[in-house]
């Protein structure tokens, strides 16, 4: 089906006294496509609205939000009922249980087909980012993206494909290029620059004396955390060490145990890993290259006695060389 069909279908969702809310799980691109959606909508209906869920602490994701002026506002905030269309982008609503508080109209994604339950859906994995696919839209329409807007979807598609090192299409590199005419790249530039803070960084230091290397699997156990984000940045930074090819992150937010997972792109897929390996004790999934777990410590007590930092270290550990026996290499 050609992308303006799609779109037709789309439109027709939607009727002009309807309230859209975007929900998402707020990064980079789910940010950008969520924006995209805004601006197709725009005149179509009466309001769009931006709801993310997650906690957003990581510098980079904050600039771009303050200078995209992406408009998004905290779903616990929201009034449900004010509201009578909903939309999912950048993630499927089997991905995490906030999103299933919700029966979602459309849902627009490229990771690959989880949950197809929705009077439309597009979604396309051979993407490597939802912002290309929303581009394709925005070129179907013949709607000249804003300088915002346009930079916005850049960093979503800059930051899925790893710089177009990991999962990129070629219409990736198309919409990149397109959307490279009408981008403010100042906005590209003070977002990629806005990486550390002190904390980030001290976190990080500890992260280095205290990491573990075991066939050239690096993985680090935080204990005790406030802001999730932290673990992103230490996954990404140990991917950088030479003979690295995956990276094991964690720590604890309450009563949930919280593990990134990235590899280089050449191994088994990180979200199969992270399913297999923790699957039953929680959710856990992703894409080939980046996977993300979120477990429920009441359900590890059963498999060890003590559920100390040490303890949890050694288990992630031993859940990890398990699966790598079945050649996650």
């Amino acid at each position: 089906m050609r992308n303006i069909d799609k779109i037709k279908q789309f439109f027709s969702l939607f009727a002009a006294g309807d309230r859209v809310l975007v929900v998402i799980n707020a990064d980079p691109d789910a940010i950008a496509s969520a924006m995209a959606i805004k601006r197709i909508l725009w005149r179509k209906v009466v309001e769009v609205t931006i709801a993310y869920f997650n906690r957003i602490s990581r510098p980079d994701n904050l600039a771009m939000i303050e200078y995209t002026e992406s408009g998004l506002i905290f779903l616990e905030t929201v009034k449900k009922e004010e509201f009578n269309r909903f939309v999912v982008v950048d993630s499927q609503p089997d991905h995490n249980e906030v999103f299933s508080h919700f029966v979602f109209d459309a849902i627009i994604d490229h990771h690959p087909l989880s949950h197809d339950k929705a009077d439309y859906t597009d979604i396309r994995p051979g993407y490597g980012a939802c912002s290309t696919i929303l581009t394709d839209y925005l070129r179907a329409l013949k709607i000249k993206p804003s300088t915002k807007l346009s930079a916005a979807l850049m960093l979503g598609i800059k930051t899925d494909t790893a710089d177009f090192t990991r999962q990129t299409s070629l219409r990736d590199i198309r919409a990149f290029q397109y959307l490279y005419r009408f981008a403010d790249m100042n906005i590209v530039t003070k977002v990629e620059r806005a990486l550390l803070t002190e904390e980030n960084l001290d976190f990080l230091g500890t992260a280095i004396k205290q990491r573990r290397v075991i066939h050239n699997r690096a993985y680090f156990h935080a204990g005790s955390i406030s802001k999730p984000d932290k673990l992103v940045v230490v996954a990404d930074f140990f991917l950088t060490i030479s003979r690295v090819n995956w990276c094991i992150i964690s720590g604890v937010r309450g009563e949930e145990l919280i593990i990134i997972l990235r590899n280089d792109g050449l191994r088994k897929g990180a979200g199969n890993t992270a399913k297999e390996a923790f699957g039953k004790f929680g959710s856990a999934g992703g894409q080939k290259t980046m996977a993300r777990a979120e477990l429920d410590i009441k359900l590890i007590r059963k498999e060890i006695k003590k559920v100390n930092k040490q303890a949890l270290a050694d288990w992630i550990v031993c859940r990890i060389e398990k699966t790598a026996g079945k050649k996650i290499e």
